[in-house]
């Protein structure tokens, strides 16, 4: 596929991210949250299941044999108490209109700025590798669905020269 192609693609799936974003803010701001939902809930679950497992879990299957059933046993164990779990934190959270889990955690606790802000931060400094291997996985899927790395890049060059040769299309 040409990068064109596959850019405009990318484009058009991020507008319809964004859209459905804005619907939902715009529903709940007028009281009719779509959150609400059964079928939103399920479709939400589905975003444990990203790179990191689709490239992570093959590879260390590939490497390790059944050690990569340990990526799943926590949320399946998770899944038996969600009934009992889920419900109360979710009362919690309507009860107290918590939207994060920073304020969650700070209204446990008095509803302290500076512990919210606190996980804040924690929060920040653990994710960042996460989307760090998240941009590296879209990048190979990338220079996959493209062609090889190397004539990814000449092409991205071509297209726009501005670009200097010695970047990654992760950085990109």
């Amino acid at each position: 596929m040409s990068v064109q192609l596959i850019s405009a693609i990318s484009f058009i799936y991020f507008l319809l991210l964004f859209s459905v974003a804005a619907y939902a803010v715009r529903r709940r701001v007028k009281g009719r949250s779509i959150i609400s939902n059964p079928h939103v809930y399920s479709l939400s679950l589905a975003v444990y299941c990203t790179s990191w497992t689709y490239y992570g879990s093959v590879g260390r299957a590939a490497t390790t044999g059944l050690d990569f059933l340990t990526i799943y046993t926590g949320p399946t164990l998770v899944c038996f108490t969600w009934w009992f779990l889920l419900r109360k934190i979710i009362r919690i959270s309507k009860e107290h209109n918590i939207v994060s889990i920073a304020d969650f955690i700070a209204s446990r606790y008095g509803k302290s700025t500076a512990l919210g802000a606190l996980v804040t931060i924690f929060a920040v400094l653990g994710i960042v590798p996460y989307i760090a291997l998240q941009l590296k996985a879209i990048s190979y899927s990338f220079n996959l669905m493209s062609s090889d790395g190397q004539s990814t890049m000449m092409s991205l060059h071509q297209i726009y020269p501005v670009i200097p040769e010695y970047l990654d299309t992760a950085f990109i």
